[in-house]
């Protein structure tokens, strides 16, 4: 993208390899081209669905996206109902058009899924059978250059879920200093050279060379050479941190950690999915509560090789479930 590298460097990101010591968020969406609207294979569905054993009952879909998780629930039983929650527009839409034949068991709501609480008493519901997540990036949101998620493709550097609000990534870089930038890169991209890429990419702020996704991994290739780690673009790491800060990532996470068991009936069970270590340490340590949560295996499960193969996004995906075992005395919604 940047300047001349060798096959070996131009492997695709992301791919485990035995010297990767932690998994991170990968670029990973099969084909580059053929993308029409919101089209997103649905990761490890089948398991999701498995650990939620859908019942008659409410279930909550806390990043509905494209439907296939919210779509696998409603199939799973006739009698159960879905909320969905997502703060992307494209997403919500997509998502109306696949569950429109489930008529008034779905309801879609715009609300990022920290927020679960207030969303869920908006609607008159304090309590769910189940609650689903899948955190990060969706295919379509790295596919469309125009939300500059991707250090595959040229666009804005813009990093929202949501576009209508918020600061944008090169908003943020403008704002922050240059220990403020590198510390946002080492604590959200666990990235060991951020000073330098820090210093790297400010300094092509301040030269007015930093537009695009492909300025910024200029500024990172600039800072660290262009030669991958454990399989891993250069810019992988800082891209993640960008978009983690953009979006609050992990702050909502928490939120929704945090409420889940205000809003999971006893007995219920919340299944969420993470692609980078930082969240995955988070619902791994929420989950070992063990006056409130029932871990339903002893660690995370994994996409099996046939899906990490068709679906490469699957590749650094964990899934931990647990079930609700102590609380207040709470109804399921029904």
């Amino acid at each position: 993208m940047t300047q001349p590298v060798s096959q070996a460097q131009l492997a695709l990101p992301g791919v485990a390899t035995e010297t990767a010591v932690e998994f991170v968020w990968t670029e990973e969406t099969g084909e580059e081209s053929g993308v029409s609207g919101f089209v997103h294979e649905t990761v490890m569905r089948a398991e999701v669905t498995a650990a939620l054993a859908p019942t008659e009952g409410v279930y909550v879909d806390a990043t509905v996206g494209g439907g296939g998780h919210s779509e696998a629930i409603l199939e799973a039983h006739p009698g159960a109902r879905l909320i969905g929650f997502d703060r992307d527009d494209t997403a919500l839409a997509a998502a109306k058009a696949r569950l429109a034949k489930f008529g008034d068991r779905v309801t879609l709501v715009k609300t990022p899924f920290g927020a679960i609480v207030d969303a869920l008493s908006s609607l008159g519901v304090t309590a769910v059978s189940g609650v689903c997540a899948d955190l990060g990036v969706s295919s379509p949101q790295l596919d469309d250059a125009a939300r500059g998620m991707s250090f595959r493709r040229e666009g804005p550097l813009d990093m929202r879920m949501d576009p209508s609000q918020g600061e944008t990534a090169l908003e943020l870089i403008a704002r922050v200093t240059d220990d403020e930038l590198a510390d946002i890169i080492f604590e959200y991209g666990e990235e060991r050279r951020s000073r330098r890429i820090a210093r790297s990419v400010k300094r092509a702020l301040a030269d007015n060379q930093l537009e695009t996704t492909l300025d910024l991994r200029r500024a990172i290739v600039r800072a660290v050479g262009p030669v991958r780690v454990g399989g891993v673009d250069p810019a992988t790491r800082t891209f993640q941190a960008l978009r983690i800060a953009v979006n609050h990532e992990l702050d909502q996470l928490e939120n929704l950690l945090a409420a889940l068991p205000d809003v999971v009936a006893v007995g219920g069970v919340a299944a969420i999915l993470s692609f980078h270590s930082l969240e995955d340490r988070l619902v791994k340590r929420a989950f070992q509560d063990k006056s409130t949560w029932q871990p339903l295996t002893k660690k995370p499960l994994v996409a099996t090789d046939e899906e990490a193969t068709s679906n490469p996004r699957a590749r650094s995906a964990k899934l931990r479930a647990a079930r609700r075992i102590e609380g207040g005395p709470r109804e399921v919604s029904r």
